[in-house]
């Protein structure tokens, strides 16, 4: 299985887009273990969204729709819902 996920940096208000077959790791890894890259600069982040796949094509593809126009603004609506953000 692979994961589709949206972090979320409230302190920050930025969103971070990736997929992996070990959120649990990768989620540590974004937060805590990372010394370099985009992430590190808005720690800390909370899970905002997720969505499970059957194979690695399926996930690679949804992380590339949601990297989209439409796919931003269908995340920004999931955390203005969840955490009430005021922009994005």
């Amino acid at each position: 299985m692979f994961t589709v996920y949206i972090l979320y940096s409230p302190k920050f208000n930025k969103i971070y887009i990736g997929y992996t077959s070990d959120i649990a790791d990768r989620f540590l890894s974004h937060n805590e273990l990372a010394t370099k890259g985009h992430t590190v600069k808005y720690r800390p982040w909370v899970i905002a969204h997720t969505e499970e796949f059957e194979t690695k094509a399926e996930a690679m593809k949804r992380e590339t729709q949601l990297k989209t126009a439409n796919g931003r603004d269908f995340i920004w609506n999931i955390i203005h819902e969840k955490f009430g953000s005021a922009n994005g």
